[in-house]
């Protein structure tokens, strides 16, 4: 008889526990604190988890959220939730207290682990809710002392309680987690992805791009976010490798556990990577001799930026990737050994179905939206028909990004269909003129936004984080841009700050930047 917890994706890495159940999985740096977990304490760990809520009276289908920072705990109870059919709903703890009352209520979720520290609002919002099944974490990863409310149960006590075994199940719709996106343009949406496409996707990218059992990945962005977790957290459980997570990033303490971990790679979006090339004293000194890879997607991957990480750590190759929430990771490296060109997200992945569809509605275009199908694509957005029949065609998810295709079959990210704008009839993408800013000796990272134009419309309006101690001003890149691009695409505007406003999830806040950049106004040119 087959084992029934092959189709749970909470069980994903029990095999691998079984195996080297010594080895060490996960390395915590959280509160300051180092904490070793093996793949054995973790896969034991995660059945206390799911023990402890299937002793509580949760049934298969029940959502409980997580509002954890990135520590062991988020990773246990993610996976221990599954693994009696529950559905881990994983949300930003920076998020405002109206949008994540909303996502509670719009997941329907019956419980909650929350770590106040990271939101302190978060157990007002679920006390007001009534949500049946509470536990709450300290802030050093030991049980609640004292202050615990009566409804409330801390942590470790609700494992210490879980001493029996439990029964693999899968929710009813088959549904494993509930993720919401950032919202930025509308309220979150709760985005459905089910155990069979989660676990394809592993599996079938462990078969063609096999993570090492020696790797060790180091993470600082949020859990929550689609990049460490599929990053990540789920290749190193899946083959035995190693994951250090840092509690947040910071560029100093970042590169010093960068060095310190021997860490092997590292994903992330690019403002991360962007704000530690300004730190080349500390670079100086450091010993990166075992980073072989650093990964950055989740937003627009400029040239300049690539090549000045090569210069920088020589010893490892960086790499653009693309995946979403909804979709996975439809573009890899091709299996057959070409090099993937600068610039390129890669091919096809096997496995994938993917096309481009211009602006006009024409399919297998060179240039347009992404339009994707595999097992892994979204089973829809939760409470969303609507949205949902928009966004997913005869089981093509349409993703909203745009992609150029060469001869060759590689594909070149060009920016978010909704970013793109036009300037006096001309067609302006951000991150063409974000990468000619970039190619300024003195910039370090740039955001370009459309800002209305009494006589254009729109026209492009820059942020622009400079070098410590470069002597470059608003008129200077303005002449620059005007001489390496287009005329029609240079900056109108350049406001020169000491950092990119990002968003929780660690991209540019562009509604934040557009607000400042409309209020300084632009030149009419």
């Amino acid at each position: 008889m087959s084992d029934p917890r092959r189709d749970n994706l909470g069980y994903f890495f029990s095999d691998t526990a079984a195996r080297v159940p010594g080895r060490i999985a996960i390395v915590d740096l959280w509160g300051g604190r180092r904490r070793e977990f093996s793949f054995g304490d973790l896969d034991r760990r995660a059945q206390c988890v799911a023990a402890f809520f299937q002793s509580q009276g949760a049934q298969p289908g029940d959502r409980i959220a997580l509002l954890v920072g990135n520590r062991c705990e988020y990773i246990e109870s993610f996976f221990g939730l599954m693994r009696v059919g529950l559905v881990s709903v994983p949300l930003n703890p920076k998020q405002a207290e109206a949008n994540l009352e909303f996502m509670l209520r719009d997941s329907e979720a019956t419980g909650l682990i929350i770590d106040p520290e990271v939101c302190p609002l978060g157990a007002t919002i679920a006390d007001r809710l009534g949500l049946q099944i509470k536990v709450m974490l300290s802030g050093e990863g030991a049980p609640v002392a004292s202050g615990l409310p009566d409804s409330w149960l801390p942590y470790e006590r609700a494992l210490s309680m879980a001493d029996y075994a439990v029964t693999s199940r899968l929710s009813p719709d088959g549904i494993a987690f509930q993720p919401y996106t950032a919202g930025s343009t509308g309220k979150p949406k709760g985005v459905r992805l089910r155990h069979e496409g989660m676990l394809w996707s592993i599996r079938s990218t462990e078969e063609k791009w096999p993570t090492s059992p020696d790797e060790v990945g180091l993470v600082c962005v949020p859990l929550f976010h689609k990049n460490a977790m599929r990053g990540t957290v789920k290749p190193n459980l899946f083959a035995g490798g190693r994951t250090v997570l840092m509690p947040r990033y910071e560029p100093r303490e970042f590169l010093t556990t960068l060095a310190k971990e021997r860490a092997t790679y590292c994903g992330g979006v690019p403002a991360i990577f962007s704000m530690t090339l300004q730190h080349e004293d500390l670079i100086a000194t450091l010993d990166f001799s075992a980073l072989k890879l650093l990964v950055i997607g989740s937003a627009v991957v400029p040239t300049e930026l690539v090549r000045n990480l090569n210069q920088v750590f020589p010893s490892a190759k960086v790499k653009e990737s693309y995946g979403l929430t909804e979709g996975g990771g439809p573009l890899r490296g091709p299996v057959d050994g070409r090099l993937t060109p600068a610039g390129s997200a890669g091919v096809i992945a096997e496995g994938y179905e993917v096309e481009l569809v211009s602006i006009d509605g024409t399919h297998g275009a060179e240039e347009g939206e992404l339009w994707t199908r595999s097992p892994c694509v979204t089973d829809g957005y939760h409470n969303l028909p609507e949205l949902t029949r928009e966004r997913i065609v005869d089981g093509w998810l349409r993703t909203g990004d745009l992609f150029r295709v060469d001869q060759e079959g590689f594909f070149y990210f060009r920016g978010r269909v909704d970013d793109m704008f036009s300037c006096g009839g001309e067609n302006i993408y951000p991150r063409e003129v974000e990468s000619v800013l970039l190619g300024h000796s003195d910039v370090t990272d740039a955001c370009v936004v459309p800002v209305p134009h009494p006589v254009k419309g729109l026209v492009p309006a820059a942020m622009v984080v400079l070098r410590p101690g470069a002597g470059a001003d608003a008129e200077t890149l303005k002449a620059y841009s005007l001489s390496n691009g287009p005329a029609y695409a240079h900056p109108r505007r350049i406001l020169i700050i000491d950092s990119i406003p990002l968003s929780p999830a660690g991209k540019p806040d562009k509604a934040k930047i557009r607000d400042e950049l409309e209020r300084l106004g632009t030149d009419a040119q």
